[in-house]
């Protein structure tokens, strides 16, 4: 293939011809000097194009992380390594998906001599969760003129290209909430032992007692097997279950809004599924460092993500890992599905949180039928996010069109108050906090639940 240099390199040769043709030669010879000219860029450009290195002959090798949270940076290094016999003067574009965010230069310029390397940094920035494999390498090989390259086909590109995958995992912004949450349950449920028994404690072992031990702590069936009085000692309750239900249908692909300054409006903030993700990413850490058991279920009509096993410190990260790939699904959310699912994973009681929106209508004709089902063997927490632009918008009092925006907000917020209180009338714990606090909220209400031993 030709260069801009082709053109450039004919039309000066051309109108000097043309020029020297008309002062020295003939009208004709102006044309044969024309032709001239031409015939010498071609074979300059032909042999250039026999000098340029083949653009197959290169080995191609990745490296770097495999994984970057969303909103970091990290830079996936290709090595390129000439194994041809001639010296290559290339220019590499490492294509990636739009998504991975792959900063600019995409294309990289490489001198190499045979045999020698040469390093090509691509810095991503990917702005959705997933997986963001890595498209396609380009190679154009230039003659040393550079009148003229050979470039790799598709299909030569695409066996050359080492396949790589850049998984962006969740932010998890909520984790700066973690010091203070374990703070917390340190009190709550700290690493000591109790002398006596609260709310949220259970029986941990037997020891002699001491003066100021209450006598009402004493276990006389214990003591009756010893020769010296001997006490109970109780623990924080440990080993419970904590169930994460993700609503991945199509309440959780809208975006709640946040409101900026005085007289600002509201502006379009992270989807529902995000902050979920967020939120249950933060009861997890906490939950596990309580040394309790966390799942987890992501449920539209179909079940999207099932990680069933126990999650400890040393394994947060598989979980992290299974939400990464989470999207929204446009369905309407199968809450029978949902409660059918739970009652088949959960078989003893747990903490069931589902992260879900207080929809008047989702909820009303899907969840509210088949929630006492749910309500009977374990302790319900449905948590959503409050959407502030409501409250914005409902205190508009401009022109007509302002006043039907806000009669509008008004009976959406009337609708999110009624279904509050349908299900704090079967027991159901409810959240309902802004995005900026949702993480923080629904830790809180684990953290109180554990504390009243109902968990």
């Amino acid at each position: 293939m030709l260069t801009w240099r082709v053109p450039a390199l004919t039309g000066v040769l051309g109108a000097a011809a043309l020029t020297l043709g008309g002062w020295l030669l003939s009208p004709v010879g102006m044309w044969w000097a024309l032709a001239a000219a031409v015939a010498v860029v071609a074979v300059l450009t032909g042999l250039d194009l026999l000098a340029a290195a083949p653009a197959g002959e290169v080995r191609l090798v990745r490296s770097g992380p495999r994984q970057v949270r969303l909103g970091e940076s990290a830079e996936v290094t290709l090595t390129v390594t000439n194994v041809s016999l001639r010296m290559l003067r290339a220019l590499v574009r490492d294509a990636w998906v739009p998504s991975a965010g792959a900063a600019q230069p995409y294309a990289h310029v490489v001198q190499l001599e045979p045999g020698e390397s040469a390093d090509v940094v691509t810095t991503l920035t990917p702005t959705r969760r997933g997986d963001r494999p890595a498209a396609r390498v380009t190679i154009r090989s230039y003659g040393p003129l550079g009148l003229a390259f050979r470039q790799t086909g598709r299909r030569r590109a695409a066996a050359l290209t080492p396949p790589w995958t850049l998984t962006a995992l969740p932010p998890f912004t909520s984790r700066r909430f973690l010091p203070e949450k374990l703070s917390r349950l340190r009190v709550i449920d700290g690493r000591t032992v109790a002398r006596g028994r609260g709310q949220g404690t259970e029986f941990d072992s037997l020891r002699e007692y001491v003066i100021g031990d209450d006598v009402r702590s004493i276990d006389w069936r214990g003591t009756a097997r010893r020769e010296h009085v001997v006490v109970k000692t109780w623990r924080p309750e440990r080993d419970r279950r904590v169930l994460c239900v993700l609503d991945t249908g199509r309440t959780s692909a809208g975006r709640v809004g946040t409101v900026g300054g005085p007289g600002e409006p509201a502006r379009p903030g992270e989807p529902r599924l995000d902050a979920a993700i967020d939120a249950a990413l933060l009861l997890a850490a906490l939950a596990a460092h309580a040394d309790d058991r966390v799942d987890l279920l992501a449920v539209d009509t179909l079940v999207r993500a099932n990680v069933s096993s126990s999650i400890r410190r040393s394994q947060l990260h598989r979980l992290t890992q299974a939400l990464a790939g989470l999207t929204p699904a446009l369905v309407e959310t199968d809450f029978g599905r949902i409660v059918a699912e739970v009652l088949r994973v959960a078989r003893k009681r747990s903490l069931v949180v589902l992260f879900t929106t207080l929809d008047a209508g989702a909820l009303g004709e899907g969840l509210l039928p088949v929630l006492p089902q749910l309500v009977s063997r374990h302790t319900v927490l449905v948590a959503a996010v409050h959407d502030p632009s409501l409250e914005a918008l409902a205190a508009r009092r401009g022109g007509p069109a302002d006043l039907h925006t806000a009669a509008a907000a008004e009976r959406t917020l009337a609708e999110l108050h009624r279904v509050r209180a349908a299900l704090t009338r079967y027991n159901v714990q409810v959240v309902d906090a802004p995005v900026e606090t949702f993480a923080g909220a629904v830790a809180d209400r684990y953290l109180a639940l554990k504390a009243a031993g109902r968990l």
